[in-house]
């Protein structure tokens, strides 16, 4: 994948989720909080990347709705697992040195 290729996949990232700002220069708690919140992103893309070919087993009915359903589940399930997968630390780490 070309430069030009890579700079587009990321631009459609970020238009498709909202990528939170961080401020190095907040309190401990609220870069913290920041940080999380990156870290959540992070874990979407991954879990919306790794479910795009996934088929039900359960049924051959289309759901119209079923699509957004997972996109929603899988937000929820990266929001609860921020903090845990060790991103968000080596974040903080690295941007609580630099402040």
């Amino acid at each position: 994948m070309s430069f030009y290729g890579i700079n587009a996949v990321t631009q459609r990232v970020a238009q498709q989720n909202s990528i939170p700002k961080i401020d190095p220069k907040v309190e401990d708690k609220d870069l913290r909080k920041q940080t999380d919140a990156f870290e959540a992103v992070i874990i979407k893309m991954m879990m919306d990347n790794a479910m795009k070919d996934e088929k039900n087993l359960f049924s051959d009915q289309k759901d119209p709705g079923d699509k957004i359903y997972k996109s929603m589940y899988r937000d929820e399930l990266s929001k609860a697992s921020a903090g845990s997968f060790g991103f968000s630390q080596m974040l903080y780490e690295y941007l609580s040195q630099k402040s």
